[in-house]
């Protein structure tokens, strides 16, 4: 008999029994928004802001209501204008060319290489060519690029690097947690991340201006000063008549949520990597499919995991796909000239001045499969899957 896996892969674990305590306390005193506090009190969202710059080891810290808004808020508060050129690596989800558009700057994409990791010679041409001050650089499902490289770039160059962080929360580069090689760095809480508050962000940074514009922009009012991993005032009066009020800063509620969560996240990412590397493991005894080789100096979480199937003609994926799914194993494929569900690749961002032909990064996505690693999975599942999609793949 033809097993068929039965488990869902959009079904996390539940939310901590301490948070969701902490929640109902808020729900009953009705003080959701992000200002609303009683005299003495600290806001749930200003202690979920200091505790995470403590543990990302960054001065200031703000949460957002996700983490597309950080990107926004990151972009604008490092001084990123309307129609400046911003380069962005091709492969990344749709909230980062939404940001990118929604800021009102002129994206110029880079190619990718074969482990999906930002195109090194490609980025120094584009940014030579087209005289742009940012890199906003999406650490795309978890695959850090080499760090050191990127950061001499950037000082050659002359770029402020901008992190898009959603996929690395936890994850290092030589010792350096993700996020805290460039300006300033970008998280996402939503409901598929490392933490969950259903939809939320955070952006961190070292730089005491930048947070003060991003905390102004978040719609701080002139409340700043009830910011618990914030600048000293006297930065804030120099700016805070110069940044608009864009109402993106979190509410108690989903705060309340989080902290609990931040407490047991070394625990899951030391869970999500042991289940990556069982999976890894299992789909490595099929020659046919290529996975990524991750670096010595790149302390990933694996939360999620990709793979190529070099050989097989771009017509076969999607049988391949939907023969998996009928065995249960759910697979995204980010060659697909149409885009499905979270999946889209860079040439369906119509809202976006001139795409540019990218051959490289169409090749590597055309034989791109992409699977998610919810902790609901043990690593006897992961087995599981690993046999489950070799064998698919020996009867295509």
């Amino acid at each position: 008999m033809t097993r068929r896996f039965t488990k869902s892969f959009n079904q996390q674990e539940p939310i901590p029994g301490a948070a969701i305590a902490r929640a109902v306390e808020v729900m009953q005193s009705a003080r959701l928004h992000r200002y609303n506090v009683a005299d003495g009190e600290t806001s749930e969202v200003s202690l979920l802001e200091q505790e995470y710059a403590a543990w990302q080891g960054a001065r200031y810290c703000l949460a957002c209501t996700s983490g597309g808004q950080a990107i926004q808020l990151g972009l604008r508060a490092a001084g990123v204008k309307p129609g400046d050129a911003v380069l962005a690596n091709a492969y990344t989800l749709a909230p980062v060319p939404g940001a990118l558009h929604a800021v009102g700057v002129k994206p110029v994409l880079v190619e990718i290489d074969a482990d999906w990791h930002t195109k090194l010679d490609d980025l120094d041409a584009k940014a030579e060519a087209s005289g742009a001050r940012f890199f906003l650089l999406s650490h795309m499902r978890g695959h850090i690029a080499d760090m050191d490289r990127i950061t001499n770039l950037c000082e050659r160059r002359n770029l402020i690097l901008i992190e898009d962080c959603a996929h690395t929360m936890g994850a290092r580069w030589n010792g350096v947690r993700s996020g805290n090689h460039g300006r300033v760095a970008c998280f996402s809480t939503q409901t598929y991340k490392h933490m969950n508050s259903g939809e939320g962000g955070l952006l961190t940074t070292d730089d005491a201006e930048l947070a003060a514009r991003a905390i102004v922009h978040s719609g701080s009012y002139m409340l700043y000063g009830r910011h618990g991993a914030a600048p000293d005032e006297e930065v804030f009066r120099r700016i805070r008549l110069e940044s608009a009020n864009l109402s993106a800063r979190l509410d108690n509620l989903r705060a309340a949520l989080l902290r609990p969560q931040l407490a047991g996240i070394d625990c899951n990412i030391a869970r999500w990597n042991a289940r990556y590397q069982t999976l890894e493991r299992g789909l490595r005894q099929s020659p046919r499919l290529h996975l990524p080789e991750r670096r010595q100096q790149e302390a990933y979480v694996g939360s999620s995991i990709q793979m190529q199937v070099p050989t097989m003609e771009r017509d076969a994926i999607p049988r391949f796909v939907a023969a998996c799914a009928e065995r249960g194993v759910e697979l995204k494929w980010f060659g697909d000239d149409e885009p499905r569900a979270f999946t889209s690749r860079y040439d369906s961002w119509h809202y976006l001045d001139d795409i540019p032909e990218l051959p490289q990064t169409l090749s590597v996505l055309a034989k791109t499969l992409d699977m998610r690693i919810p902790l609901t999975f043990t690593e006897d599942d992961c087995a599981e899957l690993a046999e489950i999609v070799v064998d698919v793949l020996d009867g295509i």
